[in-house]
């Protein structure tokens, strides 16, 4: 849907609070799922209410960030403990869930087939594993798919996707569309005309004499088999990309672009943001991680870096028990030079930041930390960074 005028929220925290879903996307190496999951501690630790986070791309790391041994489809709530542990008050409830692709797709049988006879044929097929493993990425139709029952089901105040690297998280988004074109396709029904008619006219008889020497005839009355079954539930695809479809474009879902400022992913950045503009999606933020601090760009410290480097051997002469003056000289001199190139670089970072920040409602950043976050007081650590 359309949206004429654009209220920026200011922050993340105001941002995540007016919302009901939020979707990460990136590039990959960014710190996606670890700005996701960070988020999603600040929201329940702050806001309250059930907090959920899923992530699309299996990402094992995620469980051991929120001191859970392990978890997968079923969603699993991060212990109270765990926040105390880290010193942290908690308002609310943090779940976490990884999408399992397998058990998800068995769900959906299970809930669309139109009896039992079909849902069992469906799930008794040799080829089902292969075919929702590996048709028309699958994977990323049933993240849609269990993202809309995740919503709809009313279990979760907020849900926060962790989706797979970005040019793969647009298939993310079309994927619902793609199935069903898929259902409908022509060669659908070239595999399937003939086995509901057992009649095969002229022009499609030289497709099934290739098919057969290629593959086989058995393995194309398994396939067909299978189609034809998995038609049946044909609009229930359709009806379910539409609704998924009018999720993403609600009022109450937006989308959270994370990047670093390196040229790879920040091209990645921008082609995600304008792929949003396109859909009319609504981009809440962009999160650029491990950016230079501020105090690189300070006048005081760079004109006392030139200071420094211009007279090296009066700076480093002030300085009692250096031992050799030429040497510390040479230190001084350098952390000098090295000052005013990352400065470069921070002016630089600074002017994209602004031509980034022009586009969405918030542009939060975070900057390098010393160590990384393997814990839930590091995720909330880097979310106190984002949230205000």
């Amino acid at each position: 849907m359309a949206r004429t005028t654009r209220r920026a929220a200011g922050t993340l925290e105001q941002l995540l609070a007016a919302k009901e879903i939020v979707i990460c996307c990136g590039s990959g190496g960014v710190g996606k799922t670890t700005t996701a999951a960070a988020a999603g501690a600040m929201a329940a630790a702050r806001l309250g209410g059930k907090v959920l986070v899923v992530t699309v791309d299996p990402a094992r790391r995620l469980a051991n960030a929120l001191g859970l041994e392990s978890f997968g489809n079923v969603e699993t709530r991060v212990p109270d403990s765990a926040f105390a542990d880290a010193g942290i008050e908690c308002q609310g409830e943090l779940w976490a869930a990884m999408l399992d692709t397998k058990q998800s797709w068995d769900d959906l049988v299970r809930q669309h087939a139109p009896d039992a006879k079909t849902r069992d044929a469906i799930l008794s097929n040799p080829l089902y594993a292969n075919i929702t493993g590996r048709f028309v990425q699958s994977h990323d139709y049933i993240a849609m798919e269990r993202l809309y029952e995740i919503h709809a089901s009313g279990r979760y105040d907020l849900v926060i996707v962790d989706t797979p690297p970005t040019r793969n998280a647009l298939d993310f988004l079309e994927a619902p569309e793609r199935m069903a074109d898929f259902f409908s396709s022509r060669l659908l029904r070239w595999l399937t005309v003939p086995y509901r008619s057992r009649l095969v006219n002229m022009a499609t008889k030289p497709f099934y004499k290739v098919a057969d020497t290629i593959l086989g005839s058995a393995f194309l009355e398994d396939i067909a088999e299978f189609f034809l079954l998995f038609q049946t539930m044909y609009d229930g695809f359709v009806e379910r990309a539409r609704a998924v479809q009018r999720v993403l474009e609600d009022k109450r879902t937006t989308f959270v672009v994370v990047s670093t400022l390196e040229s790879a992913p920040l091209r990645e950045a921008e082609y995600f943001m304008s792929a949003l503009e396109e859909r009319r999606f609504h981009l809440g933020a962009v999160v650029l991680n491990k950016v230079l601090p501020s105090y690189l760009l300070d006048s005081g410290a760079a004109e006392a870096a030139s200071r420094l480097g211009a007279d090296p051997q009066a700076a480093a002469a002030a300085l009692d028990d250096l031992g050799d003056p030429e040497a510390a000289a040479r230190v001084v001199a350098e952390i000098s030079q090295s000052f005013l190139n990352f400065r470069v670089v921070a002016s630089r970072e600074a002017e994209q930041r602004k031509e980034l920040g022009r586009t969405p409602d918030v542009l939060a950043t975070v900057p390098y930390f010393d160590s990384d976050i393997h814990d839930l007081a590091g995720l909330v650590r880097m979310g106190e960074q984002i949230w205000r």
